[in-house]
């Protein structure tokens, strides 16, 4: 399956209950940080969701 490379670039402060648990969920935790996951139906909607807290990459 293919993997993706999520960043967090955006400080979650003030935002939405629902976007921090999201961002939890993904493991990105500070600003900078970032995780390389497997692009499952789950996990691309919960960064759709995030869209304008991360950068995603395509991981080769």
């Amino acid at each position: 399956m293919k993997k993706i490379k999520i960043t967090l670039v955006k400080s979650p402060i003030d935002r939405p209950e629902r976007q921090k648990l999201t961002l939890q969920a993904l493991g990105l935790n500070k600003t900078n940080s970032t995780k390389e996951v497997e692009a499952t139906p789950q996990i691309l909607g919960m960064v759709r969701k995030v869209t304008h807290l991360v950068k995603v990459e395509d991981v080769k």
